[in-house]
């Protein structure tokens, strides 16, 4: 676990671009804290000079002294504190820059191993958590601190051996501190992890609500959300009464000691050892002294929450992404010959996906990879995109070994079309002319739709290619969010296409038009199709058949069929099934 100091020193790094302002903040806020001593200081010459020696100059002046202080005053607070919170938010928009750059570099493993809603609270709960504490922490630490110091020393300038008492509570405030943060850090990140529980139940939720809602789910997510946020309430309360209770203890100590002061100068004034207007000046100062006190005492709780969120931020920040490749002399122009040799790979070390997989595929040639669920075929079109890290020498694209190839290099001569059709909530347009193809014409983005066979649906939206489609294209149809994905791997034009086809769950009509569309997009493209229903690849150039992570038989279509074998029981199975 990183130290407090470590922390703090990596969050002021990001604070150094915005150094001339954050300067700026903190001589505000000296400012700030110089005029906290200066009002009890006042009191002293309008009660000694002004009600009792009754001096003219004095009773003309200190009503202009004291609009002079309170405009000072409001000036600099009001720059202190909107200032710091543009310093701030600064921060954290840099910090959230990074903490999503990093995302989206991780690993693709990253993310089977993660919770969409954890990583979500991380950039948003957490993130925030880290602005609002070191906010509050800093305007207390620097203000306050300078105002208790100059409320104590206009106390010693008044009588320093009353004033000296108050350095008695110094030592048992500090342990209170202490003792409090070690409790309030370790509640903040448990804090944390409750809401990020929260916040993904709540996505998951969301996102299912048509199955929540079919299975009759209610009950059970209820349960779930309510557990979890019962979590957060729980922690909500233990650090209120932490930082309450210490506040209580430090609250404690100070009016002990204060009516101890008092109870002596009090004496000392009706020995006239002290004049009326020093006493008064004397008794304000302390009286001021108590919210400055409460507050640093308070501030412990906001340091650790920004502690706690800036560590579990840092924790993001510094994960490993995707390794780069061993790169070569110069980006090769790929067209698409691949092969596998001897691969093997397994998620795990103790079980194996793929095994001694041997495949030449020629340029612009059609495979179609057919196997049972768990056989391995998505997994060896995830290791040709190197989604997934594997050993050199063993899959090659134009005898370019890949992890020899720079993954932007490579993966911008792929184009996928998975199971599960990826769309974001933005225009049919953004939608094909995804990343990379973000400037294309609109000319372009209509010829991909019409080889799609998509503008005849576009057509009749309300806005034509600038029509919103909600989130994941949930106004769409399947067969339509199906042909928008097709539509952006044409106009991508990658001389390598994969395409897990799923057209099982759409009707004849939607089938037809998606095969069609699949068509014009294998022209001249090497493309591997991962089929689940068997006639859609009755046309392939060769049929691969993957049985338990290795190659069964390869073949056409009917060539497979008279060998009698895996892909023989499989095509006819299906056959069976429909008739």
């Amino acid at each position: 676990m990183n130290s407090n100091f470590s922390l703090y020193n990596r969050l002021l790094r990001y604070v150094k671009p915005y150094r001339w302002a954050f300067g700026g903040v903190i001589v505000a806020m000296i400012v700030s804290a110089a005029t906290e001593p200066l009002i009890p200081a006042l009191l002293k010459p309008l009660l000694d000079e002004g009600f009792v020696a009754k001096d003219p100059a004095i009773i003309k002046s200190l009503p202009l002294w004291l609009i002079l202080l309170a405009t000072i005053r409001g000036l600099s607070t009001f720059a202190s504190q909107v200032g710091l919170t543009w310093v701030a938010s600064r921060v954290v928009f840099d910090l959230r820059g990074e903490m999503f750059a990093r995302l989206l570099s991780l690993p693709t493993a990253r993310f089977d191993n993660a919770s969409a809603g954890a990583l979500l609270s991380k950039v948003t709960f957490d993130a925030n958590r880290v602005m609002l504490a070191t906010t509050e922490a800093i305007i207390i630490i620097v203000r306050d601190s300078l105002a208790v110091l100059g409320l104590l020393l206009w106390m010693f300038y008044l009588n320093w051996q009353l004033s000296l008492i108050l350095f008695s509570i110094v030592p048992f405030i500090v342990l209170v501190v202490k003792y409090s943060g070690k409790k309030m850090r370790r509640g903040n990140l448990e804090q944390q992890d409750n809401m990020g529980q929260l916040t993904r139940i709540l996505e998951e939720a969301i996102s299912g609500h048509k199955l929540v809602k079919i299975f009759g789910g209610q009950d059970y997510e209820n349960n779930r959300f309510q557990k979890a946020s019962n979590g957060v309430r729980f922690w909500e309360v233990r650090l209120k009464t932490i930082s309450h209770l210490s506040m209580f203890a430090a609250e404690i100590l100070i009016a002990l000691v204060l009516a101890l002061i008092i109870y002596i100068a009090t004496s000392q004034a009706n020995h006239d050892q002290v004049s009326v207007g020093s006493f008064i000046s004397l008794f304000a100062a302390m009286g001021m002294l108590f919210s400055p006190i409460k507050r640093l005492t308070k501030v412990n709780e906001q340091i650790q929450q920004g502690l706690a969120a800036a560590q579990t931020v840092f924790e993001l920040i510094d994960e490993i992404p995707e390794k780069e490749h061993l790169l070569l002399a110069s980006s090769p122009t790929l067209k698409g010959n691949i092969e596998f040799r001897d691969l093997n790979f397994g998620y795990s070390q103790d079980k194996k996906i793929l095994s001694n997989i041997d495949l030449k595929i020629n340029a612009g040639e059609t495979i179609g990879l057919v196997g049972i669920s768990g056989s391995g075929k998505t997994t060896l079109t995830n290791l040709l995109a190197c989604f997934y890290p594997i050993e050199n020498n063993q899959i090659f694209i134009d005898q370019f070994d890949v992890n020899e190839i720079a993954l932007k290099t490579l993966r911008s001569h792929l184009a996928l079309v998975s199971q599960e059709i990826v769309l974001f909530n933005d225009t049919i347009a953004a939608n094909i002319a995804y990343g990379s193809m973000s400037n294309a014409s609109k000319e372009d983005i209509e010829k991909a739709a019409e080889a799609a066979f998509a503008m005849e649906f576009i057509k009749q939206m309300p806005d034509g290619l600038n029509t919103m489609i909600g989130e994941r294209g949930v106004k769409l149809s399947g067969g339509q969010r199906q042909r928008l994905a097709i539509a952006r791997a044409l106009l991508k034009n990658a001389p390598i296409l994969i395409f897990d086809e799923a057209t099982s769950a759409l009707d004849s009509h939607a089938e037809q038009q998606v095969q069609m569309a699949l068509e014009n997009l294998r022209k001249n493209r090497t493309t591997l199709i991962i089929a689940h229903r068997l006639s859609t690849i009755e046309k392939a150039d060769r049929i691969v058949v993957l049985e338990q992570g290795q190659i069964a038989e390869i073949g056409t279509h009917q060539m497979l069929l008279e060998q009698n074998g895996v892909y023989s029981r499989l095509y006819q199975a299906q056959v069976n099934s429909v008739s």
